[in-house]
């Protein structure tokens, strides 16, 4: 097995393991289709992050777009605590669990707006109407929106993501979704499961896996792929 790793940004390189089938690059922090296409073209069977939570999404937004991600392992290794790493159980600069893992299905989230979320999603503040899937889980203000992927989510079979298969039944699950309320005495946390979010709010500021979007928005869906991820987790 051969593996293509990625140093992302101001990371310590001092630290990454070397060894047979392991080629490390330095690749700039959040990587676009420049840094990465040419790496991917020529990347063997794990593809390896050394980064923050926005930077594995830059990758795996890429392995999308290029329809690679049943032909990759997908290894991270966070270089500080981040929703990606709690929710997978990863501890920060472990390489060992990046490296040699077995890889297992992961639920990955789009969005309406081209991205992917692998951590968390946030609206902060929100006032307006939220639905996970049929269930209506906010109308009126909250102090926010958080969207996450479920790592308890049923894994997909392989064959979902056959645009021409209609015999298998559709994700039911994948995604949570927690509305922050404000309590009496303390805050107040609902918890919803489902396959996609869709929110109309007034405008206000949208956060997915540590990256601002550029401007204030009034609607955001979130949603799973119809192929999961293949993490080392």
């Amino acid at each position: 097995m051969s593996t293509t790793a990625l140093s992302c940004g101001n990371v310590d390189r001092a630290a990454r393991p070397s060894g047979d089938g392991v080629q490390w690059f330095d690749v700039p922090a959040t990587p676009g289709r420049e840094d990465l296409d040419p790496l991917l073209a020529a990347a063997g069977d794990r593809l390896v992050v050394q980064g923050t939570d926005a930077d594995l999404a830059a990758v795996v937004l890429r392995l999308l777009r290029k329809n690679l991600l049943a032909d990759l392992v997908v290894g991270y290794v966070p270089v500080v605590d981040s929703p990606v790493a709690r929710l997978r159980g990863l501890a920060v600069g472990d390489f060992d669990r990046a490296l040699t893992a077995a890889p297992r299905p992961a639920a990955l989230i789009r969005d309406d707006s081209g991205g992917v979320l692998l951590g968390a999603g946030l609206i902060e503040p929100i006032t307006g109407q939220v639905y996970c899937d049929d269930e209506q889980v906010l109308d009126g203000t909250a102090l926010s929106v958080e969207v996450s992927p479920d790592p308890a989510a049923t894994p997909l079979p392989e064959s979902t993501s056959d645009p021409l298969s209609s015999e298998l039944e559709p994700a039911t699950d994948g995604l949570l979704v927690t509305t922050v309320r404000r309590g009496l005495l303390r805050r107040r946390r609902d918890i919803a499961r489902g396959r996609a979010v869709q929110a109309s709010f007034r405008p206000s500021q949208v956060r997915h896996d540590g990256i601002a979007h550029p401007r204030p928005v009034q609607k955001w869906v979130w949603y799973r792929h119809t192929e999961d991820l293949r993490l080392a987790w």
